[in-house]
C-alpha cells in the first residue's frame, strides 16, 4: 500500500520508527516530513499528508502530532479526507470498515509505540465494508462536506 506519513516535532520520533515499520512490511511510504526534532506546525504536515490522499498520490495517510487532536483537526479541512484520532485497534480497524478513514491520527505523547504499531496494522489491514447503512452514511458526511466545498454529492 502507498501511504503518506507525516509528523510534527511532537511526533517525528514516532514517525522513524513507523517509517520503519511500514517499509519492512513492504508498504510504499512517502514521506512528508518533518524529519527534524525542532519546532515546526502540525498543519504544514497534516496538509501534506491529507493532500497525497485527497489526490490519489497515496492511498492512507498516517499523520502523528503530540496529542492527535490538532493533526486530525487540520486533516479533517482537506476535501475528501476522513481522518480519525485512534489510539486503540478497534477503532483503527473500525473507522476503515464502517466509516471509510482515509487518514489515521495519533498523538505520540499518548501512545507507546509498540500500540501505534499494532493500531496502524488495524488500520492498513481494514476494507470499507461497502454494507448499504455504512455507505449511506459515508454519503451523508459527504453530503455535508458538498454543502461548503460546492462539490457535487454522489
Amino acid at each position: 500500500m502507498k501511504i503518506a506519513l507525516g509528523a510534527d516535532h511532537g511526533g517525528v520520533a514516532l514517525k522513524r520508527f513507523v517509517h520503519q515499520h511500514l517499509e519492512g512490511k513492504g508498504h510504499f511510504v512517502l514521506n512528508m516530513g518533518t524529519d527534524a526534532d525542532g519546532p515546526v506546525d502540525y498543519p504544514d504536515f497534516a496538509f501534506k499528508v491529507a493532500t497525497a490522499v485527497m489526490t490519489g498520490e497515496a492511498e492512507r495517510g498516517i499523520m502523528i502530532c503530540g496529542s492527535g487532536v490538532g493533526a486530525c483537526i487540520a486533516s479533517n479541512k482537506v476535501p475528501g479526507v476522513r481522518a480519525g484520532l485512534c489510539h486503540d485497534t478497534f477503532s483503527g480497524h473500525q473507522g476503515v470498515e464502517d466509516d471509510d478513514m482515509n487518514v489515521l491520527c495519533m498523538g505520540a505523547r499518548v501512545i507507546g509505540s509498540q500500540l501505534a504499531i499494532e493500531v496502524i496494522e488495524a488500520f492498513v489491514g481494514a476494507r470499507f465494508s461497502q454494507e448499504d447503512r455504512h455507505v449511506r452514511r459515508k454519503n451523508k458526511v459527504l453530503a455535508i462536506e458538498a454543502r461548503f466545498t460546492g462539490e457535487q454529492q454522489p
